[in-house]
């Protein structure tokens, strides 16, 4: 049997990628109000799921189911190109699905729960017959929950050994929401390929000037009612703060909106670096809220 190179495996799971949920996870630790002295090694263990297992996981699966629009938009991708041969890469989703899972079982039945949900979401998400990056609505929120909300929560119920504070799952639900258009912008780089295979992600849907408009309006609203709710919840500082960060956004959307297409990757290494900075500060305003040192 021929096996994978592990340069090729390695590429397979997309370490790049994993740096959102892990973020958020972290994000998540840091709102929970509780200190970290004595559970580091259960907050390592709850990085590694969201970043190398179940992050990893989705894209071993969707590289899989998408291997066909690939060879028209990366052929160079490890499935396409054949540096990742035969089913390899269906047994490596499968075999990380079953190693998520142990993990968060190992880390108790909140986390349990929800790397149960984020893996159903990614297999849904690229497997038929749901299939849901099919049409960019479903999808993209399916994306944006995996990477932004379901980390965040289950950072938050890592260190309470409980559900969250209610102001955690808000402020970890409106950045969800806002991953929506991160998400959308994603899609730019495979309009052509989507076209060709009947993917209706909303660059295609919508047009291309047309979805950026949406991917800016859907970033911005919901920082705007983090940063309401902040002040609404005595931390003006931190509301300031992510409030400069949202204007250093509006500033470089101009560039985005002027060159959607061209520009849209940019717009991903830059505003979306403010985006996931106001993430940051708004954890660090919730953790004296809900039973940390300020």
């Amino acid at each position: 049997m021929v096996t994978p190179a592990p340069s090729a495996l390695l590429e397979l799971l997309k370490p790049i990628t994993w740096f959102a949920p892990m973020w958020a996870f972290a994000c998540g630790v840091v709102s929970s109000g509780a200190s970290p002295s004595g559970q580091w090694p259960v907050i390592a263990a709850g990085v590694i799921l969201a970043g190398p297992l179940v992050c990893a996981t989705s894209q071993a699966v969707n590289d899989w189911y998408d291997r066909h629009v690939d060879a028209i938009n990366e052929p160079s991708r490890p499935i396409p190109s054949g540096r990742m041969p035969g089913r390899w890469g269906l047994w490596v989703a499968g075999a990380w699905t079953v190693l998520s899972l142990a993990v968060a079982a190992a880390l108790g039945p909140w986390i349990l729960g929800a790397a149960m949900f984020g893996l159903v979401l990614a297999w849904v998400y690229s497997a038929p017959p749901l299939r849901l990056k099919q049409n960019g609505w479903w999808g993209n929120s399916a994306v944006a929950i995996c990477y932004e909300g379901l980390p965040w929560f289950t950072g938050a119920a890592v260190m309470a050994a409980a559900m969250p504070d209610r102001r955690v799952l808000l402020v970890a639900l409106l950045y969800s929401v806002g991953a929506h258009g991160i998400m959308t912008l994603n899609d730019f780089k495979s309009v052509e390929g989507d076209s060709r295979m009947g993917v209706r992600s909303l660059p295609v849907q919508l047009g291309t000037q047309a979805a950026a408009r949406f991917a800016c309006l859907v970033m911005a609203l919901p920082q705007i009612a983090v940063i309401a709710a902040l002040a609404a919840w005595d931390r003006p500082w931190h509301a300031g703060v992510i409030a400069l960060l949202l204007a250093g956004q509006f500033a470089l959307m101009a560039t985005l909106l002027a060159q959607p297409r061209e520009k849209a990757a940019w717009y991903n290494g830059t505003g979306t670096t403010l985006y996931v900075l106001g993430m940051l500060v708004a954890a660090f305003a919730l953790r004296p809220l809900v039973g940390g040192s300020a």
